[in-house]
């Protein structure tokens, strides 16, 4: 069921029909001698929603990974696309032989691979290791243009999960960094022009139009909340467990919260600066399209690349598995589709416009 700004009115009034029409009657054994005041917490029960409470929180951290598994950074603004934040896994690393795209999954040293941006932004700065305490920093244009791309790289078929698409494949010269540093041969490859279009929750049938990506595994945008991870840092404590960071689930937007994992049940969010209105010309709506269903990737630490052989993973496991559409997998943010674009910035806030009890995971790219 889906539940919108009005439901809560419709429900309440409902509710309240019986107060007014019959209010002089003798209330039944064990009702309280106020109708409405009896009526109210079951009213509360519904969700803060149904009870003419918006759901809102502050978001807290933007976090880009313009090299997809490489470690990303933290922005104050940036621009969110149809595709996901301006400069989000606009790369990807491809075997050299197969053109078939390269993860954590497989080689956690990935991300030990940083990234920044020059104090211009007009660069992306690649820091590779080379020894234990030493890097070397690639330089490469941020918004590369056609006539460099065509100088500087060849196009190719590339594959991401069952996906074909293409990419920009750059030179041995750049290329030969990364492998010698991930001890294979590997190539550094630009999302090509052919459209990702998205699929699963994402498809157009389901989503009501044709959207495209970049190469994240399946959707433009993760949001995650600070209240959540809390939540599970609570319990890896209790069984001697060093908390972890927000960073090891890869999310693009981080909202306070004020409730773990009640995102479990977002539909339509709405992103507002603090001086916009909630049509404002700065809003920005996404659809949430699913639960984010999670492989071992958060066990590896960003920082060492070293991989906890159980951690966060079991306990994750132990209790939220709740997705119909994916039950062997536990989930952990959600993944969303933007329906416009424009600028966003830590401080705005995210709203809740719908919510929904239908969310069923459905396999996009086969991630």
């Amino acid at each position: 069921m889906v539940y919108s700004v009005t439901t809560p009115l419709v429900l309440g009034l409902i509710l309240l029909l019986p107060c007014l029409f019959f209010s002089n009657l003798k209330p039944p054994k064990g009702w309280k001698t106020t109708c409405l005041n009896s009526l109210l917490p079951r009213l509360r029960q519904l969700h803060p929603w149904r009870t003419g409470t918006k759901q809102s929180s502050e978001i807290v951290s933007l976090r880009m990974y313009p090299i997809k598994s490489c470690r990303g950074f933290e922005v104050q603004s940036t621009t969110l696309k149809e595709h996901g934040l301006d400069l989000d896994r606009r790369w990807m690393l491809v075997d050299a032989s197969t053109n078939e795209f390269l993860t954590i999954r497989q080689i956690p040293d990935m991300t030990r691979i940083s990234t920044a941006l020059s104090p211009d932004a007009s660069d992306l700065l690649i820091s590779i290791p080379t020894t234990k305490s030493r890097s070397k920093t690639i330089r490469i244009p941020a918004y590369p243009s056609p006539e460099w791309l065509a100088k500087n790289t060849s196009i190719a078929p590339v594959k991401i999960w069952d996906n074909d698409t293409d990419g920009y494949i750059y030179s041995k010269k750049i290329n030969a960094s990364f492998s010698a540093f991930l001890g294979r041969s590997v190539s550094l490859v630009y999302k090509g022009p052919t459209p990702r279009i998205l699929k699963g929750n994402g498809a157009p049938e389901l989503l009501g139009r044709v959207q495209s990506t970049g190469f994240p595994d399946v959707y433009p945008i993760l949001i995650a909340s600070e209240a959540s991870l809390a939540e599970l840092n609570a319990r890896l404590q209790n069984i001697d467990v060093d908390p972890i960071t927000v960073e090891r689930f890869r999310p693009n937007i981080v909202v306070r919260g004020q409730t773990a994992w009640v995102e479990d049940s977002w539909k339509t969010v709405r992103i507002v600066s603090g001086d916009a209105g909630n049509d404002g010309p700065s809003s920005l709506d996404l659809d949430i399209v699913a639960r984010c269903a999670r492989c071992q990737v958060p066990n590896v630490d960003p920082e060492t690349a070293d991989k906890h052989k159980k951690q966060p993973w079991d306990t994750l496991i132990s209790y939220r598995r709740i997705d119909e559409g994916i039950k062997w997998k536990p989930c952990f943010g959600m993944l969303s589709a933007p329906r416009n674009e424009g600028a966003i910035e830590v401080g705005m806030r995210l709203e809740v416009l719908e919510e929904t009890d239908e969310h069923r995971y459905i396999t996009g790219f086969n991630a």
